[in-house]
């Protein structure tokens, strides 16, 4: 078992389109959640940063979620900026050098490689020309992130039993795409349950506890379980 609180494994996806939305949901959240994940929408704010500083100084931990992708000695020297922020998790989408470059400058930050988006299928990656089954893409760009030294992978919950099975132990599961039923946008999905018997180390969650008529127990709730599956 990793070292990880389980109070800190549930992240919530704070997406929203201004800063003092994202503040005053986490006012409300209070004590049921203690890891943000803060990505493309609010960078959008010109905000992010100021947003990423604020949460910290809350004792919050900060997911950086906005997937860098560019010629990997770009990338490299853009993690090494971020790495001075204190953050915790920063997301990264690309090559077996890029993720090289990310983890060579990562410093304190933990990188996460996005291995398949949970928005797409079988016939989406056919669409991107990968001619694969999404279950082995899903695999071997979890085990070209853990030779390139990064710490962990984004994955839907579906893939991580296999994970498990083919890769150490110490990759760093984040499972997004949580809900409690299957009916939006998010086509590999699986419930809070399922994520973590499945072996997921962390899950982020967004809408089934930002559109609840009570945010916080819904995130209290989702707790409740991840302390019942732990």
């Amino acid at each position: 078992m990793k070292n990880i609180k389980i109070e800190d494994r549930l992240i919530f996806a704070l997406d929203v389109p201004k800063v003092e939305q994202a503040k005053d949901l986490v006012n409300k959240l209070d004590d049921s959640v203690n890891f943000y994940k803060i990505g493309m929408e609010i960078l959008m704010t010109g905000q992010y940063f100021e947003l990423m500083e604020w949460l910290i100084a809350k004792n919050k931990k900060v997911f950086v979620d906005l997937k860098f992708f560019d010629v990997p000695e770009t990338v490299g020297r853009a993690i090494n900026r971020l790495s001075q922020y204190g953050a915790t998790f920063a997301t990264i989408h690309g090559n077996q050098k890029l993720m090289e470059k990310a983890a060579e400058n990562k410093g304190d930050l933990k990188i996460l490689a996005v291995t398949a988006l949970t928005s797409l299928d079988k016939g989406d990656l056919e669409d991107l020309g990968f001619d694969c089954d999404v279950k082995e893409l899903v695999i071997s760009r979890a085990k070209r992130a853990f030779e390139a030294g990064c710490d962990g992978i984004v994955s839907s919950g579906l893939e991580v039993p296999y994970l498990r099975k083919h890769i150490d132990n110490k990759l760093i599961t984040v499972v997004p795409g949580i809900r409690p039923v299957i009916n939006d946008d998010q086509k590999r999905i699986v419930d809070v349950a399922t994520a973590f018997k499945s072996g997921a180390d962390y899950i982020v969650v967004g809408r089934p506890i930002k559109n609840a008529n009570d945010p916080y127990y819904a995130a209290k709730s989702i707790q409740k379980i991840i302390q019942n599956c732990l």
